[in-house]
């Protein structure tokens, strides 16, 4: 489908969805998006639904404002994905013990490494700016100072929620490796707090919704979140590579006969905010649940933990400011999938799946998410399909 435009208050909204399926909480929120005096664009992906202050699977575009509650707390949350040179002939018949490896490898949930990782110590990571990088740390904001040994000790590791490792077969067997985590709990203080400084700005006072609160162009307190906000992107883009490389020493020792190699790195965020230009405006660009998809960039486009996830090239839709779904989407709440499913749905749901199967990640489960074949369908016109995945091994916190 191309998509659907609704009115705004300053702009239209561009919608790749039926409005029709979208909850209505959720379309009040765009609505309040579009109030925002600062904005230019908004375009709202098919994996749309609600989230605090801005809907998950939307893309703001402002001129001289940014918004933190639009970026999400979790910031720089994206993918990693590598296409290996195993397939499924190369498997064991059960997988359990390579689950556990990586298990034991990857500290998940709450869970942290005893000691910081060292990058030096992975062949062919790329490291350059590393020390440069943890030496900004001292010009993050103070309030988060004494948290910088935690921030280290969670380098390379999980989360909970819907972050997860997996392993996946291709339409021709190839196995793949793919990861989803963000920032930890480092880029969530940080959010947290630079949210709590824009509430109290004198140019806020007025919104429609106190989560929408801004920080404007020319400001220290701009300067400051930006500063913050890059500096968390990094670490999440570290902490995904770190993983990826984790994972891969683990294939590496378990499938030491097939002498696994590694396709190049794919790696996208998806809550995070870039410098873009659009129709001769220099803008910030908000994407919360959305990846780029500019002309030719590759993504990664996952389902839920018992259904199809997709490698995509995107195809530089300027309507929707380069830009498509992160993945399916939620379609109830996982307090509503807690009511909703049981344990024996989340065993049939992920049949033929090396996973969790208890109460503790019922919240997760393929039916409290949207149809991702569908969701695909929706933005065929912004990116194309390069491979279509379907895991056999999936990790959660």
């Amino acid at each position: 489908m191309s998509y659907v435009e609704m009115p705004g208050a300053k702009v239209p909204i561009r919608m790749w969805t039926d409005p029709a399926t979208v909850e209505d909480v959720a379309l009040q929120q765009l609505r309040n998006v579009a109030t925002l005096p600062w904005i230019k664009g908004l375009a709202v992906m098919p994996d749309v639904h609600y989230g605090k202050g801005a809907t998950v699977g939307s893309v703001i575009a402002m001129q001289g404002a940014v918004c933190p509650a639009a970026v999400g707390v979790d910031i720089g949350c994206g993918m990693s994905a590598v296409k290996t040179s195993l397939t499924a002939n190369d498997l064991p018949g059960d997988l359990s013990r390579l689950r556990s490896k990586i298990e034991q490898a990857i500290p998940v949930g709450r869970g942290m490494h005893d000691s910081p990782v060292e990058p030096g110590r992975f062949h062919g990571l790329a490291t350059a700016g590393w020390h440069e990088f943890w030496g900004r740390f001292d010009g993050v904001a103070e309030a988060v100072k004494f948290r910088e040994e935690r921030a280290a000790k969670q380098m390379g590791t999980l989360g909970g929620g819907n972050h997860y490792v997996e392993l996946l077969f291709d339409s021709n067997g190839s196995v793949w490796l793919t990861l989803h985590s963000g920032s930890r709990n480092i880029g969530k203080e940080l959010a947290e707090y630079h949210i709590g400084v824009a509430q109290k700005l004198p140019h806020n006072q007025g919104l429609v919704d106190r989560d929408l609160a801004v920080f404007v162009s020319d400001t220290p307190q701009m300067a400051a979140y930006r500063n913050d906000l890059y500096w968390a992107q990094e670490y999440a883009k570290y902490n995904r590579s770190i993983m990826m490389a984790l994972l891969k020493d683990v294939v590496r020792k378990e499938f030491k006969k097939a002498k696994p190699t590694f396709e190049t790195e794919i790696s996208c965020h998806h809550n995070y905010v870039a410098e873009e230009r659009y129709e001769g405006m220099d803008l910030l660009v908000t994407r919360k649940g959305a990846i780029r998809a500019g002309n030719g960039e590759y993504g990664i486009i996952p389902g839920s933990m018992g259904t199809s996830s997709y490698i995509v090239k995107g195809l530089g839709n300027e309507k929707a400011f380069n830009s498509a779904s992160h993945g399916a989407g939620r379609r109830m709440s996982r307090n509503a999938a807690k009511r909703r499913f049981s344990v024996r749905d989340l065993e049939e749901q992920t049949r033929g799946v090396e996973c969790r199967k208890d109460s503790g990640v019922v919240d997760e489960i393929p039916g409290a998410y949207k149809n991702i074949d569908q969701v695909m369908g929706q933005q065929r016109d912004l990116v194309e399909v390069v491979a279509k995945l379907k895991q056999f091994i999936c990790i959660k916190g």
